[in-house]
């Protein structure tokens, strides 16, 4: 049967009905209990045609529940789309309309030249941008806080990451430790003030590959550091990692990966089309990344897959 090839086919069609459901604030609406299509339509402005539409395209996708021709939002809408107390992910959601979306209209290009298709982010569009990789980097930080226990370590080097947020969920999962963030973004310094980290985190900007690096740290992360790098500048971050490492530090690789296994991660393979056709970065094969951090002293020891975001391997220092 072609179920499989049909509902990859019109994704797209999924994708947009969720970007226009967000941007029409059909989850928020729902927020203030469920509601006919006649009510979204008068709690969102909606004509009622587009707000039976929407709806239903939310309830076959399972994000919104119907019941007596009445909707409500199912969990994963009520935490991440309605404004609820979870990393709410409507920024993202504009980030993936406004700018990938778009931008993957010039995806074949990309395949047939493996180069990036010129991104615009002038006017608003560069405040788009990062505030949905942010708020797409916030998910993943709640969810490796939620997956590792940092108690177990005193000091987090957060070695050339993206968002300040990896460094933050560590810091409040763990009142004992204390951490450091090297970086070349200077946001970093000013999430880490807003959320009152000041006092336990200190940032040192500066060239990732060949800058300085303190030490002394029992607990190393790389955060969307390995599919920004070449192969040889991740080699030579991965040594200095482990030089600014004790000897029973522990290092947390996050990233995409592709596998050699019968079948692969789909999150992980959908994301090196979008790092292709953004900026040309690359996700790299976890057999090449396992390789390069056995060759800088480090042993692979697990590899945790999060839900909804990319996967940490996990090695310990030898």
């Amino acid at each position: 049967m072609p179920d499989e090839i049909l509902a990859i086919a019109t994704g797209y069609m999924a994708a947009k009905q969720l970007f226009s459901a967000s941007r029409a604030g059909l989850f928020a609406a729902l927020a203030e209990g469920p509601a006919t299509a006649a009510e979204l339509a008068g709690r969102t402005g909606l004509p009622e045609r587009s707000a039976r539409v929407l709806a239903d395209a939310m309830n076959g996708l399972g994000l919104l529940e119907r019941q007596d021709g009445r909707y409500r939002n199912a969990p994963a809408a009520e935490r991440h789309l309605a404004g609820g107390q979870d990393v709410d992910l409507r920024p993202f959601l504009a980030f993936l309309e406004d700018i990938s979306y778009p931008h993957w209209l010039g995806y074949h290009d990309s395949m047939t030249t493996a180069e990036p298709v010129p991104l615009d982010l002038g006017g608003g569009r560069m405040d788009t941008f990062m505030t949905g990789v942010m708020t797409y980097n916030a998910l993943h930080a709640r969810a490796l806080a939620a997956c590792y226990d940092f108690t177990r370590h005193r000091r987090l080097l957060d070695y050339g990451g993206l968002s300040g947020a990896f460094l933050i969920e560590a810091l409040r999962a763990a009142p004992g430790l204390s951490g450091a963030f090297v970086t070349t973004f200077p946001h970093v310094g000013k999430s880490l003030a807003e959320a009152g980290m000041e006092g336990r985190a200190a940032v040192v900007e500066g060239d990732v590959p060949a800058g300085p690096v303190p030490g002394g740290f029992d607990l190393v992360l790389l955060e969307h550091v390995v599919h920004r790098y070449t192969p040889a500048d991740n080699r030579a971050i991965l040594r200095r990692a482990r030089e600014a490492a004790t000897p029973d530090a522990r290092l947390l690789v996050l990233d995409f990966f592709l596998d050699d296994e019968p079948r692969q991660r789909a999150l992980d393979a959908l994301h090196a089309g979008e790092y292709l056709v953004i900026d040309g970065t690359t996700v790299y094969p976890l057999a090449e990344v396992r390789e390069w951090v056995g060759e800088a002293g480090w042993r692979p020891v697990e590899l945790l897959a999060l839900p909804g975001c990319p996967r940490v391997l996990v090695a310990e220092a030898r």
